[in-house]
């Protein structure tokens, strides 16, 4: 079929498709702000070109919630200036409009209002980012909707069960039946897939000769246990499966030989992240359905920036630089200023001939700096490409590679010594932990006065026993005594005094010298504390009732706040009597002190009392612990035959098929992707029978 009136008949569905144009992203860029309204009238403008029956958008048409007026008034302006007109309608909807247009006080497709002209009427589903939100349940699409510009579907206003009903069209002798399924979190979509609480509707009679079009907006990709749907999960019957929210376009339909259906993701049509998936060239479809037959042209988006990503390894490059060369910083900026020009190059060469798409493109080197290497500064090399980027701010990326876990494949013999990492190790002191730090860290960080032991033993006292000026103490006493030992050796010289203090350091170790002068530093340090009138603090006493959770309390029960009996589940005992009036030392104030203890950090102890907060609890912040299940296993979906469809009510026109139900019908799809105009797109093998 060569002649273009046989390609398109009155029998033909011509049918633009088009997902996630983001209309009003980065409108406020100087560079990047008419992007996404460029790329729209570009859609439009193809739309009327090819005279489509009608355009069908697959969410996120908007990228915020709630559009500024501008990006409302841009839309709606396009909207009017190429979907109305003069020209006819070659399609009837047969199914109820007031089932398919719920959301709107005008519940008929939009060219059949005597009151608007339309020429190419637009069907959409929301996305995540246009939503509905509020009482009303309302979104941005709403609002174009009730002006008649484009028809809203596939808004589901249940949360405990879906009934997908279809938009019934037909164009001669084609059946097409169109399902859409708006955004809804993917958690919460998967369960209600799980529990067969998802419901597509199907014509009761003549169910074979229908072409079923499904349009949906979800994870395709998995990123969590339930956080996408999978293909499975969807029925049989679908012939074609167009998936919006993923950016990446894979527009060529790719089967599902599981449930032989064909599905195709239109991606982005603007660039809204600097990831890999954006990278590749940006399309719209042309689908042609014939009676059980569809064909899908690539329509390449020429209003689209480019955008080019390259990854770098530093430490693949060690016959140029390794992290001890002289002014290695210098050469890695060398190498990715290489980079950033080669792609600049590739970009000026591929929009010869193309004046729509536009001058600056965006640019992303991801540089890998594992194994020793430092990153340089990105605002300073940026500057370099200013005038020829389209994002400046942006275009170095440096990143770590992260430690690969090892694969277990043997589930037998582990090794769980390797990947069971304690946290804390019993019998492990502080002190302990205080000489290993010495023993790995840097020669230039290593202590000049002060030993390891004394070190470590100071930390814990100021640790476990709250002894605040432990550490102040121990640099204090240490000092004075290096100063006076310098004093009587009478050396003078910088040289000579550093190895003076090395080897009167190095003399003390592990005597017995050492051991007094740390017990005189705690001593000094109680002593002071005595002197602010603070009472000692036992903390292996609070540590031992809290851990005891089924301990007799030490005093009788009383009625008064925290001092009573406590139930089995409470955390410790006196700790209602924190907030009451002072009371004398006892385990209520030993547990506030030890709440205290654990907010207060090390370093605090290098200042002077002076500089200390007075409140030592003001400062406390808490880790949240979150675990996160990554579990590689999909819930396995038992397909069942189905019953024979039970009669319906008079009222209703459609079978309903839960979730997973399989169909008797036979497949008889056919898909040529051929990108040949000349060659007949109907043609090709029918699909099997099931």
């Amino acid at each position: 079929m060569s002649s273009e009136s046989t390609l398109d008949d009155e029998d033909t569905f011509k049918i633009l498709i088009a997902t996630d144009i983001h209309l009003g992203y980065l409108e406020k860029d100087a560079i990047r702000g008419n992007d996404s309204f460029n790329t729209l009238e570009e859609i439009l403008k193809s739309a009327k070109t090819n005279q489509v029956d009608f355009i069908l958008l697959g969410g996120d048409l908007f990228h915020e919630n709630k559009p500024s007026r501008r990006c409302l008034h841009t839309c709606i302006t396009m909207l009017r200036r190429y979907c109305m007109g003069d020209k006819p309608i070659n399609f009837n909807i047969l199914s109820d409009q007031k089932v398919n247009f719920n959301t709107t006080h005008f519940p008929w497709v939009n060219y059949q209002d005597e009151n608007l002209n339309i020429s190419i009427p637009a069907f959409s589903i929301h996305g995540n980012h246009d939503d509905p939100t509020g009482a009303e349940g309302l979104c941005a699409l709403d609002l174009i909707s009730a002006s008649g510009l484009v028809n809203h579907f596939g808004h589901s206003h249940s949360v405990e069960k879906i009934e997908i009903s279809p938009i019934l069209m037909q164009k001669g002798i084609t059946k097409l039946a169109l399902f859409g399924l708006g955004s809804i979190p993917d958690e919460r979509l998967y369960r209600m897939f799980v529990n067969k609480q998802v419901t597509m509707l199907r014509p009761k009679e003549d169910q074979d000769e229908w072409f079923n079009l499904f349009t949906i907006h979800q994870n395709r990709s998995k990123h969590g246990p339930t956080n996408y749907i999978p293909e499975q999960f969807l029925d049989d019957f679908i012939d074609l499966v167009v998936w919006g929210h993923e950016h990446e376009c894979l527009i060529a339909p790719t089967r599902n030989e599981q449930q032989l259906f064909y599905v195709t993701q239109p991606g982005s049509s603007v660039a809204t992240s600097l990831s890999p998936g954006e990278a590749a060239k940006k399309h719209i479809g042309l689908l042609r359905v014939k009676g059980r037959k569809m064909n899908m042209q690539k329509i390449p988006l020429d209003t689209v920036r480019q955008f080019f990503i390259q990854d770098v390894v530093l430490a693949d490059y060690q016959d140029i630089f390794t992290p001890d060369t002289p002014q290695v910083t210098k050469k890695v900026e060398d190498l990715c200023y290489a980079k950033v020009t080669e792609m600049l190059e590739q970009a000026e060469r591929e929009r010869l001939g193309c004046p729509l798409t536009p001058e600056k493109p965006l640019i992303r080197l991801r540089v890998d700096y594992s194994g020793g290497f430092e990153a340089f500064n990105t605002s300073r090399f940026s500057q370099k490409f200013v005038d020829r980027v389209a994002n400046p701010k942006d275009v170095i990326h440096f990143l770590r590679r992260r430690e690969q876990k090892e694969d277990n494949k043997d589930e037998v013999n582990v090794d769980y010594g390797k990947l069971l990492k304690t946290t804390a190790v019993e019998g492990l002191r502080v002190e302990d932990l205080v000489k290993q730090y010495f023993e790995a860290t840097e020669q230039n960080v290593q202590l000049s006065l002060l030993t390891e032991h004394g070190m470590g033993k100071a930390i814990k006292e100021f640790v476990d026993k709250d002894e605040k000026d432990a550490i102040e103490e121990l640099i204090t006493y240490q000092l004075e005594k290096t100063q006076r030992h310098l004093q009587a050796r009478g050396v003078t010289t910088e040289q000579d005094i550093d190895l003076e203090i090395q080897r009167f350091r190095d003399s003390k170790k592990n005597t017995t010298e050492e051991e007094n002068e740390i017990k005189e530093v705690i001593n000094r340090a109680k002593a002071h504390r005595l002197e602010r009138g603070e009472m000692p603090v036992d903390m292996s006493v609070d540590l031992a009732l809290e851990s005891d959770e089924d301990a007799a309390p030490l005093a009788p029960p009383t009625r008064g706040r925290g001092r009573g009996a406590r139930g089995r589940g409470s955390r410790g005992r006196g700790r209602g009597a924190a907030a009451s009036e002072p009371k004398p030392a006892g385990r209520g104030r030993a547990q506030k002190s030890s709440a205290a203890t654990q907010s207060r950090s090390i370093m605090q102890a290098f200042q002077s009392p002076s500089q200390r907060s007075s409140r030592p609890g003001a400062n406390k912040s808490y880790a949240d612990e979150v675990t996160i299940e990554d579990s590689d296993e999909d819930i396995p979906v038992m397909k069942t035959t189905s019953a024979p469809p039970r009669p319906a009510s008079s009222s209703s026109s459609f079978t309903k098929l839960s979730s997973q139900s399989q169909s008797h019908s036979t497949k008889g799809v056919a898909f040529d992707d051929s990108d040949d105009e000349e060659e007949d797109p109907f043609k090709g093998p029918s699909r099997s029978r099931r």
